[in-house]
C-alpha cells in the first residue's frame, strides 16, 4: 500500500520552523557517561569491599590493624571485572617489587639519604620497565616505607595486606559488579533523537519557504558536531563491553554488545552522508535563483516530505537497535521498514523535479543530482543497517577496534 505523507506533515512545519530560531544545540551525552557508575552504588561497592579486605586481613594474627589491607581493596575495585583484574595485577607487582628492591637496600647500605635517593631512582625505572602505568609510583613508596622500617616482618606484612586486599577486591568485582549496558543503549537512542531532530529542523525550515545561506550554515554546524556525539557515544559503548568482558553475568544478557557497535557503525555513515548533504544545501544557497534547486517552492516541499520520514525513521531505528524482545523487535522493523519506503516514494517524485538538462543548466545541475544521491545513500543505509535483533553468541563479543570502525571521510570531502 501506498504510503504517501499527508498534507499536514509538512504543512505543520512552519511552527516547529519558528521554534529553530531560538532552539539550542543538541545536548551532549555527557550524562551518559556520568551514569555509567551511579554515584551511590559506587559508594556501596567500595564500602563493602574496604570492610570485607579489613576482616580478612583480621584472621591473620601478625597484623593486629591491617589499613593497608582495605587500601589496597579500594585501589584495586574498579567499574569493570576486566579492569579490577588489571589494577590488581600491576598492583601486586608494583607492591612486591617495592619491597624487594627495599630489603636489598637496607641489607646493603642501610637507611640514608642516599639510600632514599636510589630507592626513588631505581623504583621508578622498575615501575616504568613493568609497565605498571597509574602504579608506578606505588614501587617507590613501597620500597621508602619498608626501607625506612627495616625489618622483614615490615616488609612481610605489606606484601600479605597487599595480596589479602587484591584478593577482596577481586572477590567483591565479581560478586557486585554488573554489566553496564544500559548506558549504552541510551547513548544510541540520543544520538538517532539528536540526527533526528537535525532533520526535522531542515524539513521544517524548507516548507516554511526560501531557505537563507544563514540557515543551511547552520544546519552544517550542526551535522559537523554529530561527530562529537558519535565519540562521545562510543566511550559509552566501549565502557559497556569492558563491563561484560569476564563478567558471569552478561552470560544473561539477551543480546552481545556487537549488537549495538553495528548500529553506531551504521549511524557514523548516516552522520557522514548528512554532513554531506548539509553541505550540497549550504552550496545550493548561494547559488544564482536560477540554478538554485532551492528556489522552487515544489522541491522544498517535497524535499521537507522526504526529510520528515527520514527524520521518523531514524528515530524508529534508535529504539529498534535497543530493542530485542521479538514482538516488539518486528514491530519496530515494520514502522522503520514503512517510513523508508514512504522516503523512497517521495524522493522518486523529488527526482521528477530535480531533474533538468546539463546543457540548460551547467551551473546548477551537479547539485541537484547531489541532493538526491545522499538522501538515497541515508535511506539504503538504514535499510542494510538495520539491526537483526538475533542472540549473538558470546565468543562473538569483541570490540571492533576504533580505527576500524571509525571510517575515514574520503580526500575530496575533508573541506566539508
Amino acid at each position: 500500500m501506498r504510503s504517501g505523507g499527508t498534507p499536514g506533515t509538512v504543512a505543520g512545519m512552519p511552527g516547529a520552523a519558528a521554534r529553530t530560531i531560538t532552539q539550542r544545540v543538541p545536548t551532549t551525552l555527557t550524562l551518559v557517561r556520568q551514569r555509567a557508575q551511579p554515584t551511590a552504588e559506587t559508594i556501596v561497592r567500595l564500602t563493602v569491599t574496604a570492610v570485607f579486605a579489613y576482616l580478612l586481613a583480621l584472621l591473620i594474627p601478625s597484623t593486629p590493624r591491617p589499613v593497608l589491607a582495605p587500601l589496597t581493596a579500594l585501589l584495586v575495585a574498579q567499574v569493570s571485572i576486566y579492569q579490577t583484574l588489571r589494577s590488581a595485577v600491576r598492583r601486586v607487582a608494583s607492591v612486591v617489587a617495592g619491597v624487594l628492591l627495599a630489603l636489598g637496600l637496607s641489607a646493603w647500605v642501610g637507611f640514608t639519604w642516599w639510600s632514599l635517593d636510589i630507592a626513588i631512582a631505581v623504583g621508578l625505572a622498575v615501575g616504568y620497565a613493568l609497565h605498571l602505568r597509574e602504579e608506578v609510583l606505588e614501587v617507590p613508596i613501597s620500597a621508602m616505607l619498608i626501607l625506612s622500617v627495616g625489618t622483614r616482618s615490615a616488609a612481610t606484612g605489606r606484601i600479605v595486606e597487599t595480596f589479602i586486599g587484591t584478593a577482596a577486591g577481586l572477590v567483591a568485582g565479581f560478586v557486585l559488579t554488573s554489566p553496564r549496558v544500559q548506558p549504552a543503549e541510551e547513548a544510541i537512542e540520543e544520538l538517532c533523537g539528536t540526527m533526528a531532530g537535525l532533520l526535522e529542523r531542515m524539513a521544517a525550515g524548507l516548507g516554511d519557504g526560501t531557505v537563507q545561506a544563514a540557515l543551511a550554515s547552520g544546519w552544517l554546524t550542526q551535522a559537523r558536531a554529530l561527530g562529537q556525539e558519535i565519540r562521545r557515544v562510543d566511550d559509552a559503548l566501549r565502557q559497556a563491553e569492558e563491563s561484560t568482558k569476564l563478567n558471569p553475568r552478561s552470560l544473561r544478557l539477551p543480546y552481545s554488545t556487537i549488537t549495538l557497535r553495528e548500529s553506531l557503525k551504521t549511524l557514523e555513515h548516516e552522520a557522514i552522508t548528512l554532513r554531506v548533504f548539509a553541505r550540497s544545501l549550504a552550496d545550493s544557497t548561494r547559488l544564482a535563483d536560477e540554478d538554485n534547486p532551492l528556489s522552487d517552492p515544489g522541491v522544498r516541499q517535497r524535499l521537507a516530505g522526504v526529510l520528515a520520514e527520514l527524520a521518523a525513521a531514524v528515530t524508529t531505528y534508535g529504539r529498534l537497535a535497543t530493542e530485542f524482545d521479538a514482538p516488539g523487535h518486528e514491530l519496530l522493523q515494520a514502522e522503520l521498514e514503512r517510513h523508508l519506503t514512504a522516503a523512497h516514494e517521495k524522493q522518486d517524485r523529488l527526482s521528477e523535479l530535480l531533474d533538468t538538462d546539463p546543457a540548460a543548466r551547467p551551473v546548477g545541475w551537479p547539485l541537484r543530482g547531489e541532493l538526491i544521491s545522499q538522501l538515497d545513500r541515508f535511506r539504503t543505509e538504514l535499510e542494510v543497517g538495520q539491526p537483526d535483533g538475533r542472540t549473538r553468541p558470546r565468543r562473538s563479543r569483541l570490540r571492533i577496534p576504533s580505527h576500524v570502525v571509525r571510517q575515514r571521510l574520503p580526500p575530496s570531502w575533508r573541506r566539508l
